[in-house]
């Protein structure tokens, strides 16, 4: 199989290579990035592989899969191309998730989508990915109704930037980097620009793509995303309201048994220990206001399970529905 990853040499682009080989992917790499990182060696199951500069005759070539994670802007420009040469691109970006005709998928929700399918698929916000995780098999049981879901989004979820950024300001920088407020030390309730309705484009994205995913068009759902002084990993504090009467038990049950999902009872999580994990972290289940409502904290690890794990997990459930389908 042959896979181009464009975006490389970045937090997610590494994390891809990385994901890919844990999930023995047996493939042959081309890795694309800027011209800043043209030359720059990687490695991939101990095979040594060099960084090309992304060109649009490197994206005309053809290609199994096309993972891209290079911005917004890169996205618009090169994913058309590398679609039109017959490739599957998956993209990390929030360029294509408001395009009705380009599946938004979390494959254990809605990978059906994938069956058939060629052109560009949109990989959805970090945030988004672990909740939905969690809300499908609630809204399963009890039928979901309204969300209002708080974040702590760590740095690195404005890439390498905000990670250094956090290191920079410990070691005594008084440089708020790219934040419009010091990090070190504090929280920041704003991620992305104010709209017009006064919410934040991370919590529009949030919003949006959780009623779009959960095919859910009329779900009540507000969202406060807050940057936090931690490096690695996403927490979420979730209130779900539901359409029947919820119960603890079966609800732990179901949320065990959720594939990508690891319940934990009687504890809870916390984001220093989903560094190496791919799935999303369930603990303080409890009732909401009512027996109508759920709460929950909610912790993954933002660039495997919120980008390069679902990207990954992307390829390899359209790759199993395109067997079946030509068999």
């Amino acid at each position: 199989m042959k896979i181009a990853i464009v975006g490389a040499t970045g937090e997610v682009g590494r994390m891809m290579i990385t994901c890919l080989e844990e999930f023995r992917v047996d493939a042959e790499l081309h890795l694309f990035a800027s011209e800043r990182s043209e030359g720059k060696t990687l490695y991939y199951n101990e095979e040594t592989l060099k960084v090309r500069k992304l060109t649009e005759d490197a994206l005309r070539e053809k290609y199994d899969y096309v993972l891209m994670s290079a911005g917004g802007a890169v996205s618009k420009y090169y994913a058309p191309i590398a679609a039109a040469a017959g490739n599957t691109v998956i993209d990390n970006s929030s360029a294509w998730r408001r395009e009705s005709g380009i599946p938004l998928v979390v494959p254990e929700i809605n990978g059906g989508l994938l069956k058939g399918y060629a052109g560009i698929v949109a990989n959805p916000n970090c945030s988004t990915i672990q909740m939905v995780l969690a809300l499908s098999p609630l809204h399963k049981l009890y039928g979901l109704e309204m969300v209002v879901v708080s974040t702590y989004q760590s740095v690195s979820g404005s890439g390498h930037k905000g990670v250094q950024t956090l290191q920079q300001q410990r070691q005594g920088s008084s440089d708020n980097g790219i934040y419009p407020e010091k990090i070190d030390l504090n929280v920041i309730p704003q991620i992305g620009a104010f709209q017009d309705d006064g919410y934040c484009q991370e919590e529009e994205k949030m919003q949006f793509e959780t009623m779009r995913i959960l095919a859910l068009p009329e779900l009540k759902i507000s969202a406060t995303t807050v940057r936090v002084p931690v490096y690695y990993g996403h927490s979420e504090s979730v209130y779900a309201g539901f359409a029947r009467e919820a119960d603890l038990q079966e609800a732990g049950k179901a949320l065990a048994a959720a594939p990508s999902v690891r319940f934990h009872d009687n504890t809870y999580f916390t984001p220093i220990n989903c560094l190496k994990s791919n799935d999303s972290h369930i603990s303080r289940l409890r009732y909401g206001t009512d027996r109508h409502s759920l709460c929950f904290w909610n912790v993954g690890n933002n660039v495997r399970l919120g980008a390069a794990t679902n990207a990954v997990r992307i390829l390899l459930r359209h790759l199993e529905l395109n067997k079946e389908q030509d068999r």
